[in-house]
């Protein structure tokens, strides 16, 4: 299954091919487009800025994540995108480009919790198996937690910091 992935949590836009079966994941192509030296001379992130560059990118990055691999859109089989946590007006962008793109390819859409990405991020990075119990930790933005993970969608949170995103 070949599921492309959309992520605009906050000022990062970025689209990701994956193919997935019973017995690996595989990440064919991926592209990020950064926004930090934009936000720099604020000091942090603005969301309304941040929500225009996902407007322009989004349009560039999805075709040349397809291109980079020789696919059309009719090779995939689902649609991804991030749901939360992170900046609504990014969330919403990343959210309806993918739901708008799965209704018009006729395929599902599926939505993704940013931080169970990043916990599930370095079983993809090693091509290993997710294997339950471990220990992960999480640092993002406004979110610094140390996670039991005990299965999937079961955690015990160990501990956190207070973020000031």
């Amino acid at each position: 299954m070949r599921v492309l992935g959309i992520e605009t949590s906050c000022d990062e836009t970025a689209v990701a091919l994956v193919e997935t079966n019973p017995w690996s994941t595989d990440i064919l192509a991926q592209v990020v487009s950064s926004q930090i030296e934009l936000h720099r001379p604020y000091g942090g992130v603005v969301p309304e800025m941040a929500t225009r560059e996902h407007l322009r990118n989004l349009p560039l990055l999805v075709p040349q994540v397809l291109k980079d691999i020789n696919l059309s859109l009719d090779a995939i089989d689902a649609v991804a995108a991030t749901e939360g946590p992170g900046l609504a007006s990014s969330l919403l962008i990343g959210h309806s480009y993918a739901r708008a793109l799965a209704v018009a390819l006729s395929k599902p859409m599926v939505g993704v919790n940013h931080l169970e990405g990043h916990l599930y991020s370095p079983f993809f990075a090693s091509r290993r198996a997710v294997e339950f119990p471990f220990v992960g930790l999480i640092a993002s933005g406004g979110h610094t937690l140390l996670v039991h993970a005990l299965g999937w969608d079961r955690y015990i949170k160990l501990g956190s910091t207070v973020d000031d995103a």
